[in-house]
Formats: C-alpha cells, sequence, structure tokens
C-alpha cells in the first residue's frame, strides 16, 4: 500500500476548518469550519480513455483517468450557521445533509435542482450537539448532546423518542451495523450500549488502560458492513483514546480485543467504506536534523486486524477532521484552512504471468472463501476458482503462486503453484506465517520475519526436460528452510537448515521485509537495509550489501545484475550487484560490509546516483537488464539506462514490460466489479523509441525509418519495419528488416509471395500472415476467387466460414461441404457441447462420432437405432456394443455382438452382467459348448467363498432351479438348527418351494414345445433333480414352508388372545415334527391347551414331552413335576366339543376334526386362520395352490403362506 498527497484546496480568508464529510453516493464534499462557514465541493473526474494503447504521451485526448487531477465541478456556500460548524453527516440513502454548529442548532439540507436547501432547523437551546449518526437504513437519526440528553428522529423530522442521561457527559455515538442498538461514548471514557428504544443493556469493558475512568474518548467509528467485510467476524468497531491508543472490536461481544498504541495524540480515525483499512489521524513528536522536537500532522493506515500499513505526513499544524471516498482511492483531510486529498495505492492481490493472464483474488462478503479469477486479457476468458483465505499471490513465466491459510486458528499456510487456468500443479504446507512470496520456473520462495523456505516444485512432464531428468537421478531435491540469523558472515559457508516440521518460531531483532528471486540468486532485505545475496541452489551466503535504507520492496533485473530498492517512504535507489564472493576485496572470511555515501560504492557492489521519490511500482524490462518503468503518484516513467523519458498520466498497476512497451492495468476499476473483467481495463504505453520509431513510419519513408531503426537496433523496431514493409508490399526492405531482426519465417514467407504475380493475390497473402483473415478473404472474393477463400478459411480451421461460402454458391463440392460440417462437429466435440455436435455429424454421416455422442448424452435409444443401420461385421458394431456394456444394457449389448457375428462376446457379456439365462439361450439356440462348465465354476467359486446367496441368485438367472431350491432348502435347515427368526426360516422354505414350482413350469414348457427333441441341458436337470433332493422335499415342496407358516401363526393367535384358535392351529404342527422340534410343538400345544381350558389335550402333550428321548433326565424331571401339579388340581378331560355335519357324508365331527372318521375324508386348512375348511365354496392361491375360508381371506393383499398377490 501506498499514500501521497494529491490535491489541496484552501478556505478563503483562512478560515480554519472542524469538519469535513464525503458523500459516498455522489461524491459531495461537506466542509465545515469557524464563524459559520459551511461550503459543500464536488470533485469531478474526467472520463477514461477510449483508447487501449497510448502511443503519444503529449496527447491530453488519450490519458488515462487520474483521480488525483480532479476539478471543482461545483462550490456552493451554505448560509444557516452563526458559529462554528463541528459535525456535519451524511444521509447517503435520502441525499440528506445535516450539520451542527458550536450552540446547538441543526439543520438539514436537501439538494433541490442541483443547488442545496435548508429542509429542517432545530434547536435545543440548552447544550451543545456533541455527536450525531444516522444508521444505516438512513431512516433514524441519533443526536447526542454534551449535558446527556438524547435524541433519536426519523428522516422526516418526527422525533422517535428521547432520554435524559443524568449525571453524564456524552462525547461520541454510533449505531451498531444491524441497526438495532446504539453505543454510546462517555466523556469519562465509558462505553454505554443501550437498545433501539433507549434501554440500557450493558457497559462494555476498556482495554486501553487499567484505569479507565481516568481516559477520554477521542474518536469512534463502527462499520456497517454495507459493503461486506474482508472475512467473516472480522473486526469492525474502532475507539479511540486521548492515550494515542485504540481498541478495535469485532462486536460489543468481543472478549479479546485489539488494542494498538499510535503514539499520537488528538486521534480522529475512520473506516473505508469496505471495512479494509482504518485511517488514524493525530499528532507525532518527531525530532529533526538538529535534534529539536516538533509536533507533525500524521496519518496512520491499518488493516482491520491491527497490522500496520503506511504513514503519511501531512503540512500543517492539526488534522481536525477525516473521511474516505467511496471507492476508498482517495481520503479527505481537513487540516487548518486546508483540504487535502490523498490517494491511496492498495496491495491488491493479483500478478500477471503467462503473456496475457491476470489472475486476482477478491473476498465476496456472502461467502467465506477467496475467490480467485484467471483472466486472459487477449482471449477474455475467464476461470475462477475458490481458495481458503488467499493470503499473497505471486507469478512468474508460465506459473503463479498462491498462499493462502490453510485453517482458521493454526499457522499453517499452503502454498500452491498454478497455471494459467488455476489448475494446481504441486503443493507445500508451512507451518509459519509467509510475509512476502515469490516464484521462478523452478523455485518458490516464501519468507516470514525470521524464516526463508525454498521449494524446487515439480514441474509437468511435458515442460521439465532435463532438469526433471537431473531431479530423478537425484532422488530429487528436498524443500529447505533456514533462519535469518543463522546465515553468518562467510562466503560460500553452508546455511544451517531446519525442520521443516517441527521448528519453532525465533524472534530477530532485524527481520525480514521483503525478498527478490531470480533463476540464481536469492536477495533478502532486513528492515536494517543489510542484504544478504545467497545462491538459491547451494543455500549458500555470496554477497553482503548494506545500504541506508529501510526496504519495502526489490526487484532483480533480467539477468540479475541490479536491484531496484524501494523504501518505506517511497524512494527508490538502484544496486548494481557484485560478482560472487563480492569481488576482489569483498565479503571475505571476516564478513566485513560497508556503504560509503561519497562513492557511492557498497563493498561488493555499487549504489548508483539515481534517486526517485513517491515510486509505488516498479517492473523491469524482460528482455533489456537497463530498462524499466515506475510509478510515480499518478505519473508513469519509462527509464533507459536510468534517464526517464517524458511521463505519462497513468493510475493502472504494471503487469510487465517487454519489447519497448508497457502494459498495466486499472486494478481500481476492475475490483469495483471484478466479476466482469474488460479489455478496457488494460493499457499498453509503448516507450520513447517505439513512438518515434511510429512517427517516422506514419510521417517519413521506409528509407527513413530503416536508417532510424539502425541507429537504435531493437527486435521490436526490426519487427516494426518489416510489418510496415509488408503493409506497402515494399518486399526488399521487409526482407531486410528479417534479416537483421532474425526472423526466419519471415524471410521464408516473403519468398513464397515473391512467386506470385499478382499485386492483389500478394496483399491477400500479407493480410493473412498478419492474421487479419476477413481482409484477405474480401480481397480474394474481389478477384472472384471464391475457391482461394474457401481454401484460406479452410487453413485457419474456420469451418462455420466454409459453409457459409460453399453455400452461397460456387468454389466447393459435397465432399467438401460434408467436411465441412463434420469439422464443426469436432468443434463442438472437442468443447463437449454433444446435442450441437450430434445435428452436424448427422449432416456429416460420422456414424463414429454419432455414436460417441449418443453415448455422452446417454441417448441409449438412438446409439441402439444405429446397430440396426449398420452392415453385418461392421467394426462399429463391437465399439457400440462395448459401450453398452459399460452402462449394463445387456439385450443390446448381445444384439450388437451378434450382428457384428461375435457369439463368445455375446456370451461373456451375459455372463459378466449376470445374464444367465440370456447366456443359457444363446448357447442352445447357437449349440455353444462350455456354458454349463463356466456356470458350473462360478457357482463353485462363490459357494467356496460361503456367498451362497448370490450363488442362488447365479442359479435362478441360469433357470437352474433345483439347485437354487436345494441351496435355500439347506438355508433353512441351517437356520433351524440355529433357532433363528422362524419368519425367516419359512421365507427360505417359501423361495425353496418357489423355485421348484418354476423348474416344473420350466419343464413343462419346454417339453410342450420339444415333443420328440428334448434338449441334452433338460436332461440333466431332470436328472441332477432326482439325484440332488430328499424323498421328503420331493414330497410336498410345501411342507417345510406349512410347518412354519402355522407354528408364527399360533404364536400370533395366542398373543392376540385368540387362545381356542391357537390350540387348534398348534394341534396341525404334530404332522410337521419332522421339520420342528416336537418339544417346541408339545410345548407350545401345552401352553395354549391349558390356557384354553382344555386339559386333555395339554394332559396328552405333558405325556409326548415326558416320552421325549432327546432331553435330559433333569428336563423329563421337571415337566412331570409340573404336570403333576397341574393335573392334581385340574381333571385332565376337555370341555364338550361343538358338533357338526361332515360336507362329504353328512355323519356328525367337531368342530376341530381335519378327517372325518365315517368316510376319512381329509379337510384341508385355512392358511388365514387355521381352521378346517369344510365349506365346498373357498379360495384357493394360484402359486402355492393352498386354500383358506373365503371370510378369512376377504381383508387380506396377499397370500398369508407365499405372500404372492391376490
Amino acid at each position: 500500500m501506498f499514500v501521497f498527497l494529491s490535491k489541496k484546496i484552501a478556505i478563503p480568508n483562512g478560515i480554519k476548518l472542524r469538519t469535513v464529510a464525503w458523500d459516498n453516493d455522489q461524491g459531495w464534499i461537506a466542509c465545515g469550519g469557524e464563524d459559520g462557514l459551511l461550503k459543500v465541493l464536488k470533485l469531478e473526474n474526467p472520463p477514461p480513455p477510449p483508447v487501449s494503447t497510448i502511443a503519444n504521451a503529449s496527447s491530453d485526448a488519450k490519458k488515462p483517468a487520474d483521480p488525483g487531477a480532479s476539478n471543482l465541478s461545483m462550490n456552493q456556500t451554505l448560509e444557516g450557521h452563526t458559529g462554528a460548524v463541528i459535525v456535519s453527516k451524511w444521509n447517503e440513502q435520502h441525499k440528506k445533509l445535516t450539520t451542527s454548529d458550536q450552540y446547538g442548532l441543526i439543520i438539514v439540507w436537501i439538494l433541490y435542482k442541483g443547488v442545496w436547501y435548508e429542509e429542517m432547523i432545530n434547536n435545543r437551546n440548552k447544550s451543545v450537539v456533541a455527536d450525531m449518526e444516522w444508521s444505516k437504513d438512513g431512516s433514524r437519526i441519533c443526536i447526542i448532546y454534551e449535558d446527556g440528553a438524547v435524541i433519536v428522529g426519523s428522516v422526516d423530522g418526527h422525533r422517535i423518542w428521547g432520554k435524559e442521561l443524568k449525571h453524564t457527559t456524552l462525547s461520541n455515538v454510533q449505531w451498531s451495523p444491524d441497526g438495532k442498538n446504539i453505543l454510546f461514548g462517555l466523556s469519562s471514557g465509558e462505553l454505554h450500549y443501550y437498545d433501539g428504544t433507549g434501554t440500557f443493556l450493558a457497559k462494555l469493558p476498556v482495554y486501553c488502560s487499567d484505569n479507565a475512568a481516568s481516559l477520554k474518548i477521542s474518536a469512534m467509528d463502527w462499520y456497517n458492513g454495507s459493503n461486506g467485510y474482508v472475512e467473516p467476524k472480522a473486526p469492525c468497531l474502532a475507539i479511540a483514546f486521548e492515550n494515542g491508543k485504540i481498541q478495535i472490536m469485532r462486536d460489543d461481544k468481543d472478549q479479546a480485543p485489539l488494542v494498538l498504541d499510535t503514539n499520537m495524540r488528538f486521534l480522529n480515525l475512520k473506516w473505508n467504506n469496505y471495512g479494509s483499512i482504518l485511517a488514524v489521524s493525530g499528532i507525532q513528536f518527531a525530532r529533526s536534523s538538529q535534534g529539536e522536537e516538533k509536533e507533525v500532522s500524521v496519518v496512520q493506515f491499518y488493516d482491520p486486524f491491527g497490522q500496520y500499513l503506511r504513514s503519511l505526513k501531512v503540512p500543517g499544524k492539526k488534522i481536525t477532521s477525516l473521511s474516505w471516498e467511496h471507492g476508498g482511492l482517495r481520503i479527505a483531510l481537513a487540516v487548518d484552512s486546508f483540504i487535502y486529498f490523498a490517494n491511496i495505492r492498495p496491495n491488491y492481490k493479483w500478478c500477471f504471468f503467462a503473456q496475457d493472464v491476470v489472475a486476482y483474488g477478491y473476498q465476496k462478503y456472502d461467502q467465506s472463501e477467496s475467490t480467485v479469477v484467471y483472466w486472459n486479457t487477449r482471449t477474455n476468458e475467464r476461470h475462477v476458482k475458490l481458495v481458503s483465505k488467499l493470503s499473497l499471490m505471486a507469478a512468474h513465466g508460465e506459473y503463479c503462486l498462491l498462499v493462502s491459510k490453510a485453517d482458521a486458528l493454526g499457522e499453517n499456510y499452503i502454498l500452491t503453484v498454478a497455471n494459467s487456468i488455476g489448475t494446481a500443479i504441486e503443493t507445500r504446507q508451512v507451518h509459519f506465517a509467509p510475509k512476502t512470496a515469490k516464484i521462478t520456473k523452478t523455485h518458490v520462495v516464501v519468507a516470514s520475519s525470521d524464516a526463508v523456505f525454498s521449494w524446487q516444485f515439480r514441474m509437468p512432464p511435458k515442460k521439465s526436460g532435463a532438469l526433471e531428468v537431473i531431479r530423478k537421478k537425484e532422488g530429487g531435491l528436498k524443500d529447505r528452510m533456514f533462519h535469518i540469523d543463522d546465515v553468518g558472515d562467510v562466503v560460500n559457508a553452508e546455511i544451517p537448515l531446519l525442520d521443516l516440521e517441527n521448528h519453532k518460531s525465533r524472534a530477530t531483532s532485524d527481520p525480514i521485509s521483503c525478498i527478490a528471486v531470480s533463476d540464481s540468486l536469492l536477495l533478502i532485505a532486513r528492515q536494517s537495509g543489510t542484504f544478504l545475496q545467497i545462491s538459491i541452489q547451494s543455500i549458500t551466503l555470496e554477497t553482503k550489501y548494506s545500504v541506508p535504507m529501510r526496504p519495502q520492496f526489490i526487484s532483480l533485473n533480467c539477468d540479475s545484475s541490479r536491484l531496484a530498492l524501494l523504501d518505506v517512504s517511497g524512494v527508490l535507489k538502484m544496486l548494481e550487484l557484485g560478482k560472487k564472493g563480492g569481488g576482489g576485496s569483498g565479503v571475505g572470511a571476516n564478513g566485513g560490509h560497508m556503504y560509503a555515501a561519497a562513492s557511492n560504492v557498497v563493498e561488493g557492489g555499487k549504489l548508483f546516483e539515481f534517486e526517485r521519490k513517491d515510486v509505488w511500482d516498479i517492473e523491469w524490462a524482460t528482455d533489456n537488464p537497463e530498462s524499466f518503468a515506475i510509478m510515480e503518484k499518478t505519473r508513469m516513467f519509462i527509464f533507459e539506462k536510468n534517464v526517464p523519458e517524458d511521463p505519462i498520466t497513468c493510475s493502472g498497476y504494471i503487469c510487465n514490460m517487454e519489447n519497448l512497451q508497457v502494459k498495466t492495468i486499472n486494478l481500481d476499476e476492475l475490483f469495483k466489479q471484478p466479476d466482469t473483467p474488460t479489455k478496457d481495463h488494460v493499457l499498453n504505453v509503448d516507450s520513447r523509441s517505439l513512438k518515434e520509431a511510429r512517427a517516422v513510419l506514419f510521417n517519413g519513408t521506409l528509407q527513413d525509418a530503416l536508417h532510424y531503426v539502425e541507429e537504435n537496433p531493437h527486435p521490436r523496431l526490426w519487427k516494426l519495419v518489416s510489418d510496415t514493409a509488408l503493409e506497402r508490399l515494399e518486399l526488399p526492405i521487409a526482407q531486410k528488416a528479417f534479416i537483421r531482426s532474425g526472423d526466419y519465417k519471415g524471410l521464408q514467407f516473403i519468398k513464397n509471395i515473391e512467386k506470385y504475380d499478382d499485386k492483389l493475390k500478394q496483399k491477400a497473402e500479407v493480410e493473412t500472415f498478419f492474421g487479419d483473415i476477413e481482409a484477405a478473404e474480401r480481397i480474394y472474393l474481389e478477384m472472384d476467387r471464391k475457391d482461394l477463400a474457401i481454401q484460406l478459411r479452410t487453413q485457419m480451421g474456420d469451418w462455420f466460414r466454409v459453409v457459409q461460402l460453399i453455400k452461397s454458391g460456387g468454389g466447393g463440392d459435397d465432399v467438401m461441404l460434408e467436411k465441412a460440417w463434420n469439422s464443426i462437429g469436432d468443434y463442438y466435440y472437442e468443447r463437449q457441447k454433444w446435442p450441437q455436435a450430434i445435428t452436424y455429424y448427422l449432416q456429416g454421416r460420422n456414424t463414429e462420432r454419432l455414436i460417441e455422442c449418443h453415448y455422452m448424452v446417454e441417448d441409449y435409444a438412438s446409439l441402439e437405432k444405429i446397430i440396426y443401420t449398420l452392415s453385418e461385421s461392421n467394426p462399429l458394431l463391437v465399439n457400440i456394443a462395448e459401450k453398452f456394456v459399460t452402462v449394463g444394457q445387456c439385450d443390446q449389448a448381445v444384439a450388437a455382438f451378434i450382428k457384428a457375428g461375435d457369439l463368445k462376446s455375446a456370451i461373456d457379456t451375459c455372463v459378466q452382467l449376470s445374464k444367465w439365462n440370456t447366456a443359457v439361450e444363446l448357447a442352445e439356440a447357437h449349440r455353444f459348448q462350455g456354458i454349463e462348465a463356466l456356470l458350473a465354476k462360478y457357482a463353485t467359486q462363490l459357494l467356496d467363498q460361503n456367498k451362497r446367496i448370490t450363488a442362488i441368485e447365479l442359479y435362478r438367472k441360469a433357470n437352474y432351479c433345483q439347485k437354487s431350491a436345494r441351496l435355500l432348502f439347506d438355508l433353512a435347515e441351517e437356520a433351524s438348527k440355529q433357532e433363528k427368526n422362524p419368519l425367516r426360516i419359512k421365507k427360505f422354505y417359501v423361495l425353496a418351494a418357489l423355485e421348484v414350482e418354476r423348474y416344473h413350469q420350466l419343464t413343462k414348457a419346454r417339453k410342450g414345445g420339444l415333443d420328440n427333441d428334448i434338449s441334452a441341458l433338460d436332461g440333466l436337470l431332470a436328472e441332477d433333480l432326482k439325484g440332488s433332493m430328499e424323498t421328503k422335499f420331493l414330497d410336498n415342496v410345501w411342507r417345510g414352508a406349512e410347518a412354519y407358516h402355522y407354528y408364527i401363526l399360533a404364536q400370533r393367535q395366542f398373543y392376540n388372545g385368540s387362545i381356542h384358535s391357537a390350540m387348534r392351529t398348534a394341534m396341525h404342527l404334530k404332522n410337521y415334527d419332522d421339520f420342528i422340534e416336537p418339544k417346541v410343538i408339545y410345548s407350545l400345544l401345552a401352553l395354549s391347551a391349558f390356557h384354553n381350558n382344555h386339559f386333555g389335550v395339554c394332559s396328552g402333550a405333558f405325556i409326548k414331552l415326558e416320552a421325549l428321548e432327546k432331553i435330559s433326565d433333569e428336563e423329563r424331571l421337571s415337566i412331570e413335576n409340573l404336570a403333576l401339579s397341574l393335573f392334581t388340581k385340574y381333571t385332565p378331560s376337555n370341555p364338550p366339543a361343538f358338533e357338526i355335519a361332515c360336507s362329504n357324508c353328512g355323519h356328525g365331527i367337531n368342530d376341530s376334526d381335519t378327517h372325518c372318521t365315517s368316510c376319512n375324508f381329509i379337510f384341508p386348512i385355512c392358511i388365514a386362520s387355521g381352521r378346517p375348511i369344510y365349506e365346498s365354496i373357498h379360495f384357493m392361491c394360484h402359486v402355492c395352490k393352498h386354500r383358506a375360508i373365503e371370510s378369512e381371506i376377504a381383508g387380506l393383499n396377499c397370500c398369508p403362506l407365499c405372500h404372492s398377490t391376490l
């Protein structure tokens, strides 16, 4: 950051000013002073230049806008005050000015037809207005009086509320950023916090002194956040005290504010409109060269975190008031009877590299991360990246360096090397806060105040070359870090290195201020003016210099022979570096160094008789070690051998200097709208020799220009002559210029166009050489050579224009048109605009690219249609099939493979996508051998890995129902032995039964279609079925499912209170003791019968339990004792049963009997209730063929047994 005074306005009659306020919306400046003085001024800036290149430094029309050269467009004196105007505040939202004088008179001014008029007047006639402040939205104003009175009024003049603070003297007031609360500063130094209605909330602590009551508040400002914050929760409340200290807080609840000691008195302060810089004015005592102390008016600038940025000395006795311009680039200072304007050149986070790319970072107030934009100034392309808390940026060659904070609380920072589109090449993390950073084509160097870190980054393979080979042979170069105090005085001695991970910060009395690097050197500047020249490869000291200055910025020229030194006051000096080791009597083993002012010799180097003041930017030429450009205030100077050229008015930042031209960028305008940079922000400034050469070419002849360039040779000037000669078709002169500039390409071009006899054709070729394709095409069309125009556009790859020319008639054929369509399709294809590419590929009949585009847009229907348009055995069929395989569409992939004649790939695809049924069908249809073996091998592998569920799915997909049923049956038996969830066991049995049923259906279907030709595979299935399944499972595949279904049903009925139904269902389980343990069956039967008062059934169940062989003697004894205790109390008999007639023979039977004792007819069991079905009309499931009473099944959606949908 750099600050300099740019303008001074004198107040008539020497009237001293008391207040100044700058309207941040329209640019009005209100200044008030003694004797009722009140003026409203307005500065008018000249419009920006319409061109991006300054070719004539003396042309005012082409000078860029200069904030410091503004003139007054308005100067109105407002009459109404009789006393000294001490307070002035703008209401930006409602375009009003409020002022108050020493007698308490308050006047509100309003603008009408370009003139300011009184709108309202108020005078309390009791006390003086100490301060007043408008709320953020401009709807309310808070006015405080010295006697403790507080008035809050609306913008239309109505009083909202008032309050008298007894025994209190008020001095300052500020609204909170949200406009809900008010902070009052008392003359006693206390801070009182009230809400918007005048209710006391809290007393804010003061940290600037142990005895807060003895302090007086000098100034107070609370940034309202209207333009966002530099980062979330950044400090925004600043309070200045008369002892010269400032308390900076995040909000009213901040318990750890920043405390700064400015070493000034009579402080005043103001935040800029972005809350990024705090300006503090005051009086400082300085000692003159004669040793006398004198008072100096100073403005100090700080960032929100208390970091000192810059100081500005101001003429005059005392700065009574200060105010910022809206953009934060200027500040107005009221000093005695003058208004001084100072320009601020901020330290933007930006860099320039890769010839045309500007990378810049900024903070959006609605996000915590920093936004970094990579803007190509030539093509206007932008690439936006988000970086966590960007700290520093640097660039060189093709790469830029970003330094960002890794975490919010720690001291970890990330170093990222990125290319011109923001892609990270390599990163490193350091455990300290870098203060400055530089990058070369191979190294990154960052430094804190006490340590330096060097890192040789790895370049991309295409550009690494021999250096990368050397690094691989050496096993790579390690990152290196050293402490600045460890650099000794012995030349060529290795500097002790620090541990990168475990080093601790060590304070130094002479901290690092800045660094400069080149491919071979590292220059470190310390605050004392000591400069260390270190070899960047070996990290050894080469030379030491000492210059009496406090450096802020240093820069090496292109051959590392000279060093530009810029100190903190903006003074620029030049140092010629000595040879390694400091020359003959340079820095030797004794390590001595000195500065001799008389001879301008620094031991080991030479200090030139060169000095420039108020410099804030410098850039060396990349192609001339003695040429550089600097920015002094609002002027640019270009130097050749330390001799300046005529200054050029410019406020841009220098990007680079090469080919006798300086490229600058107006960052002030760019950062106003960082999301939409334009080429108007870039300004190219020609050097004097380039401007003179242009003038000679414009006013003289080519021979004159040739003579001038021979006297002032430079490749850029030779190119200028050659280009002009080509434009005028002066080929001999152009050839001579190409020879002098070593341009072999240009010589070849001249050799080619000399073959043409037609001047128009030569002119067209010249325009093509210069890249003006439009002009070249116009010439060809004027020659009636549309074929040459088409050829030109074809060579340039402008296929859109080729199509237009062909369609306009003549000069092309269908083959060329088809090629153009395909090339346009390639244009969209390369940019991943697949739908547009499809349109042009269809016209160009490019089936191969159509396949790729349909695949990328996931238009698989169109991709499938292409299969049927291709001939058999077309290689593209395999490509389509492979694409369908990648997305899992088996049927389409198989169709493509079959049409391509690749049966094996089709079957392999089915296997890969687990479509085993399709694989088996293909194998049968095409007599393909080996599918059974592959299936068996895969299944065996799954079973060995205990993936039986996957194996079951495999068998099902291959229609090996008997094997899947066998595995399911085994799973059910294992679950039953392990006494797992009965419902899970039932599901296994149901699935096994369904698989057997499906096998029967498949077998019937095959036999129905092939009565006389049963396939070998069917035979194997049948044989396998007979040999693998047990008899009990084949006899009735649903028995296992029935057993656990009734078991679950009985328990559900029991717990639902249907005890009789539970007992009846449990009695059915006696027929399933081969699936469920008898102990479980009869225990359930005994329990339900006991609760149903069927003690006879209960007694029979106990008899069965006592007779079990698989129970222990202890269990048998326990059962006997329980039966004895029950049946000594209850008679083992059943209550009378309800008798009904058999539906088959009419004989009487009990309502729980499952068969008729007379006709032996067996009644089916209802799977919904467990009751025997006596009705002739009932429900039967179409899947499992089990029955149910219609009244019981009526409310169900699926079969209770197999869960099939009803």
